[in-house]
C-alpha cells in the first residue's frame, strides 16, 4: 500500500497537466495569476455534495478573480463525465478540466476510495477515484494553502477562503505549517 504524502507549504507543488472542457491544454507550472493558482479538486459526477460545492464555487468566482486568484477544477473523472457534470450542474463559468489521473491525485496527498455502485443520484461511481482537495497555490508553484478530505463533507466554504485570501493578500501572510522536522 502506498502511503498519502502530504504536500508542504513554502514547498513545490507537483506539476499537474490536463486539458480543459474548452480544449485547452492546462499546465501549473505555467500560470501566472497574480496571488494564487486555487486547484480544486471534486469526487466525481455521481457525487451530489461535488455538485452543490461547486455551485457555491461559481458564486464566488468573481470575488476569487477580484483577488487575483485563477481557478481550476478537477477530478478524475473520464473526459465525457467531466463534461457531463460541467453540462448538468451548470457550472459555465468554471475552468473545469479532464486527464487529472489517480497518479495525480496521490502526488498531491489525496485520498483514493473505491466503487460503492451507483449513488443516491443513480450514477454509477468510477472503479477508484480521488476524494476531494483543495490547494492555493503561488505563482511561483509553491503550495500557500491545502486542504483533503477522506469524505464528501466537510469542506472548506468558498466564501470563507475568499475573505481568508483577502486578508493573506492583504497582509502578507506567509504560508503555514512549513516545519518538517522540529529537531
Amino acid at each position: 500500500m502506498t502511503a498519502i504524502t502530504p504536500l508542504i507549504p513554502r514547498q513545490p507543488v507537483p506539476d499537474i497537466s490536463v486539458t480543459t472542457t474548452a480544449g485547452e491544454d492546462w499546465t501549473l507550472s505555467t500560470q501566472t495569476p497574480d496571488n494564487f493558482t486555487m486547484l480544486v479538486v471534486y469526487r466525481g459526477l455521481h457525487c451530489p455534495i461535488c455538485r452543490t460545492y461547486l455551485s457555491e464555487l461559481q458564486r464566488h468566482l468573481d470575488e476569487f478573480s477580484g483577488h487575483g486568484v485563477n481557478v481550476l477544477v478537477v477530478s478524475t473523472d473520464e473526459e465525457d463525465r467531466v463534461h457531463q457534470a460541467q453540462k448538468d450542474w451548470k457550472l459555465d463559468k468554471l475552468t473545469m478540466a479532464h486527464g487529472f489521473s489517480l497518479d495525480d491525485a496521490r502526488s498531491l496527498g489525496l485520498y483514493i476510495s473505491s466503487s460503492n455502485g451507483v449513488t443516491s443520484t443513480g450514477v454509477e461511481e468510477p472503479a477508484l477515484f480521488g476524494e476531494p482537495g483543495l490547494f492555493l497555490i503561488r505563482p511561483d508553484g509553491t503550495l500557500y494553502f491545502g486542504t483533503v478530505q477522506t469524505m464528501p463533507f466537510a469542506r472548506p466554504h468558498f466564501s470563507d477562503i475568499a475573505k481568508a485570501v483577502g486578508f493573506v493578500i492583504s497582509k502578507d501572510y506567509p504560508a503555514r505549517g512549513e516545519i518538517v522536522d522540529h529537531n
